[in-house]
């Protein structure tokens, strides 16, 4: 549904994407990740047509972004950063002029405005200003003219930004409804949106895609090592000794230690399997063994490692 060769965007003398490709299927939710400043957005208006490309294609339901920018536009759901409302209109005649916008006449449009008001839990503030809306509403507002078109692919870019945690759940909850019958592309700078939301990330940095996969397989492509996380009631320099002294180990990080127990997190040669040695040796040294699970990389410690490894 998303196609993307070689994509390169300069603004005068900067380079703000270079030779950026990647490829999204139809049904997919992928996360579009990356610094402040990394090419995210400029990606996404050239993908809406708001922007031109310097160099590159890019194709969008079949339709190529250039040459049948319409056709695309027909097609597609875009949630800005920041959704230019007119704040002197109400929520309905807001979403019904987006609609009339979008080529919906008659019947057909007066159903889809009250369809999507509902999808988005607007309903109840279809008379009021848009301008007295609290943010978290505004944002609703935003996915609902989005999404009143019925299109086949939504395009968001940072969907939570600037809400509370309660308003921040509401969005994702909307945002996984509408995944499965249509295509999301979604950016966000905010790590635990994207394990949320996404079924596979892509990460950009200084307009450069380094990596594509899902986040499981990049923490099993970038970890070295197998990690554990153990939690042991004990003399905290005499366990960590101890855990450091077990075959394969190659280190022991304390994470966390409160009345007597510790939280360890051991990184171990990925040809050993060390638990059961591990428990002999808590048990046989009369400590507690209160936990003890794998603890892989987090998407947050594989966009840090990637994003590092990619600064000058």
């Amino acid at each position: 549904m998303i196609e993307v060769e070689s994509l390169t965007k300069y603004y005068g003398p900067v380079q703000a994407l270079a030779d950026v490709s990647f490829t999204i299927e139809k049904g997919e939710v992928v996360g579009f990740l990356g610094p402040n400043g990394a090419g995210k957005t400029t990606t996404i208006k050239i993908l809406t047509g708001f922007l031109p490309a310097t160099s590159g294609r890019a194709r969008v339901a079949g339709y190529d972004v250039f040459e049948r920018p319409l056709e695309v536009k027909r097609r597609i759901g875009y949630l800005p950063e920041n959704v230019p409302f007119y704040p002197e209109m109400r929520v309905r005649a807001y979403l019904d002029f987006v609609a009339s916008l979008k080529g919906l006449v008659g019947k057909e449009r007066k159903k889809r405005v009250e369809k999507v008001m509902e999808r988005c839990r607007v309903a109840d503030m279809a008379n009021k200003l848009i301008g007295f809306l609290s943010r978290g509403y505004k944002q609703r507002v935003g996915l609902a003219q989005a999404l009143v078109n019925d299109p086949e692919v939504l395009i968001f870019d940072e969907p939570t930004v600037g809400l509370d945690p309660t308003q921040i759940i509401e969005i994702r909850s909307l945002i996984r409804e509408l995944s499965g019958a249509r295509t999301v592309f979604l950016s966000t700078h905010i790590l635990s949106e994207a394990s949320a939301l996404c079924q596979r990330v892509i990460i950009i940095n200084q307009g450069r895609i380094v990596a594509m996969d899902t986040s499981e397989n990049l923490a099993g492509q970038l970890q070295k090592t197998a990690r554990l996380l153990v939690k042991v009631e004990g003399p905290k320099e005499t366990v960590q000794e101890g855990l450091r002294c077990l075959t394969g180990v190659v280190r022991v990080q304390e994470k966390a230690f409160v009345e007597g127990i510790g939280s360890y997190l051991i990184e171990t040669e990925k040809t050993e399997e060390i638990r059961k040695a591990l428990a002999r040796a808590v048990v046989s040294n009369g400590w507690g063994l209160l936990e003890l699970r794998p603890a892989d990389l987090t998407l947050e410690e594989v966009f840090i490692k990637l994003v590092s490894e990619e600064q000058p």
